[in-house]
C-alpha cells in the first residue's frame, strides 16, 4: 500500500494483477477452446427411416411423428379454435425437434498426440494465467 498518496495502478478485474497477463491469458485460452472445438465432428443418424424414440421392442420414426402433425394441421386449417388441433400441431414438432437433437454425436477426429498437447496447453495454461491475472499481485510476493 505505502504512502496515502501512492495511487494504485488497477489491473485485470480491478485488482493490482497483470493486464499482460490476462490478455496472453484470454488470447490462448480461445485459441485452445477454438482448435478443441474445431477437433470435434458433429453426425446424426437422423432420417426418416431411423428410430427418434424406442418404446421396447417398438420404434416411432421420423416419418410416424409427421402422421399426427398433418392431422393437426388439417384440424387447425378447418376450425383453428379446435384446442387438439394445435395440441397435435405443436405436440408433433417439439417431439421431432427432440428426436433431432437426442440423435446428434460428437466424435473427435484422429489427431496426433502433438495436436492435442497444443490444445490442452493453450487451454488449461491460458485459463490458468487468466486467473493468476485476476489475483492481486505485489512485489513482495516475488
Amino acid at each position: 500500500m505505502g504512502k496515502p498518496n501512492d495511487i494504485e495502478k488497477r489491473g485485470a478485474g480491478g485488482s493490482s494483477g497483470g493486464i499482460g497477463q490476462f490478455l496472453i491469458g484470454l488470447v490462448m485460452m480461445c485459441g485452445g477452446i477454438y482448435m478443441l472445438l474445431n477437433s470435434i465432428i458433429v453426425s446424426t443418424h437422423f432420417g426418416f427411416g431411423y428410430h427418434l424414440y424406442s418404446f421396447g421392442r417398438f420404434g416411432i420414426t421420423s416419418g410416424m411423428v409427421m402422421i399426427p402433425f398433418m392431422f393437426g394441421v388439417g384440424i387447425i386449417f378447418y376450425d383453428s379454435k379446435k384446442w387438439y388441433g394445435w395440441l397435435l400441431a405443436v405436440g408433433s414438432l417439439i417431439a421431432l425437434v427432440f428426436g433431432v437433437i437426442s440423435s446428434i454425436q460428437f466424435r473427435f477426429r484422429a489427431m496426433s498426440a502433438f495436436d492435442l498437447i497444443v490444445i490442452l496447453v493453450l487451454s488449461i495454461g491460458g485459463l490458468g494465467l487468466f486467473l493468476r491475472s485476476l489475483r492481486s499481485y505485489s512485489r513482495d510476493d516475488d
